[in-house]
């Protein structure tokens, strides 16, 4: 079915790089449910769930693309669901994935079209890293939440406050450092599975280690044990949520889209380049069949209970090791799976070893600011609007459409209207008469 042969590799490679690959991206495992536990959901379900997800999504790439891309619930993506659309807007987490759900199926459908490639060349390159950028300060901010040095930031105020550190903050935060320490160490090496590592690394530390006489690590009553089922979560999905409550949600849907498919398409290309799988011209072959499969990847995750699923960009580390055929991510969603089966393990991992693996991953989506390089300095100025409203104001969507507005303006002023792309216009309009109603609207 994969004809690995003819891709120059062999079974073996393709089921080392799919080991691979699931060691550098494993840490979803734990990172995820920690983050979209915040919304009120279970975390022991959330495991589950994550897992099913990514291997649902792995699955859909492999057999309809032969790529050796994996997917997974998204960072950045999980932190917008939990942060802005569950606590901002106040939307229960049974809405929220009802939102999620109708995204992937927008996502899907507008896969099959030619309108897929105007969304993609609607934004300039710079402004999708200046989102990037901004997510992953975003997600930095939220690791230091977690170490007690950023206060609970209200919508719209500067989240950077750093409050009284008690003794459980130095601990954690001394254990987090070490941990980011590590994995920065192990990256340097490039060890495949670097965070993994560090994760574990903390895990078995905490368990000497105490606060108020109790360990860092709590002890699981078992190694394996049978995953506990997300039909619970399935059952109380509200699917007809967003339909219901379409003026406070559709600016979060449009985030939710256009972030997934920008970071579906820059991952797409980034790794099949490196896998050399690119035609002659640079473009990626079933390119509509590779964004499809991230779209349905999307809903499906979203039915059995988690944020959006996306290609993650850790894959590049199966195609180091030899992955070159969708039998990579068959042995990465096999690996998904087996891991159900030890979640007492994942479910007593501590905040102090999941910290490193926000705040490292936040540094990673920090590397694209370097690829702006000679833009138009309009693009630059609303790209670093982008990347600072983000954080600043804890919000992404806002964030986002801030700058989009802003980029149109810089246009308008500059005489180069015209070089705006029409959906990009559009959008423009439609942010500033949302800002326009939030301000005189009540």
């Amino acid at each position: 079915m994969f004809r690995p042969s003819q891709h120059g590799t062999t079974a073996g490679r393709e089921t080392l790089a799919g080991v691979t690959t699931f060691a550098a991206m494993a840490y979803i495992l734990v990172v995820n449910p920690d983050m979209l536990s915040l919304t009120g959901m279970d975390r022991s379900i959330l495991i589950t769930s994550t897992a099913l997800a990514a291997a649902a999504g792995t699955l859909l790439m492999a057999l309809l693309t032969n790529y050796p891309i994996a997917l997974a619930p998204g960072m950045g993506l999980n932190a917008f669901f939990t942060f802005t659309i569950c606590d901002q807007l106040g939307v229960p987490w049974q809405g929220a994935l009802a939102m999620v759900f109708w995204t992937g199926v927008l996502f899907l459908v507008l896969s099959l079209t030619p309108f897929r490639k105007e969304v993609v060349r609607a934004i300039p390159d710079p402004l999708k890293t200046g989102i990037q950028c901004g997510i992953g300060l975003f997600i930095i901010v939220i690791g230091f939440k977690g170490l007690g040095l950023v206060g609970n930031p209200a919508p719209g105020f500067f989240a950077l406050r750093l409050s009284p550190p008690t003794t459980a903050h130095l601990v954690t935060g001394g254990l987090a450092g070490l941990g980011c320490i590590l994995a920065a160490y192990l990256m340097r090496r490039q060890v495949a599975g670097a965070l993994l590592y560090a994760i574990a690394a903390i895990t078995i530390l905490g368990f000497f280690i105490r606060v108020g006489g109790v360990p860092v690590t709590a002890t699981p009553e078992s190694v394996l044990s049978i995953p506990p089922s997300p039909g619970g979560v399935i059952s109380q999905i509200d699917w007809l949520y967003p339909f219901r409550n379409w003026e406070t949600v559709w600016l979060a849907m449009i985030t939710l889209f256009f972030v997934d498919l920008f970071d579906s398409v820059g991952t797409l290309i980034g790794v099949s380049r490196r896998a050399d799988l690119v035609d002659e011209e640079g473009n990626l072959p079933r390119m509509n069949r590779a964004l499809a499969a991230d779209a349905g990847a999307t809903a499906v995750g979203a039915f059995f209970g988690t944020s959006t699923t996306t290609a993650f960009i850790e894959s590049a580390t199966g195609v180091e090791a030899g992955g070159r055929t969708g039998l990579t991510g068959v042995v990465t969603a096999a690996c998904f799976l087996i891991a159900l089966f030890i979640h007492p393990v994942i479910s007593i991992i501590p905040p102090a070893a999941v910290t490193p693996a926000l705040i490292i991953v936040g540094v990673l989506m920090m590397k694209s600011i370097t690829e702006i390089g000679a833009a138009p300095w309009q693009a630059k100025a609303a790209a670093a609007a982008i990347a600072i409203l983000i954080p600043l104001n804890f919000q992404i969507a806002e964030g986002i459409a801030a700058g989009c507005v802003f980029y149109t303006t810089l246009m308008l002023l500059s005489g180069q209207l015209k070089k705006v792309h029409w959906l990009m216009l559009l959008l423009s309009a439609l942010f500033v008469a949302k800002f326009a109603y939030d301000i005189f609207g009540e």
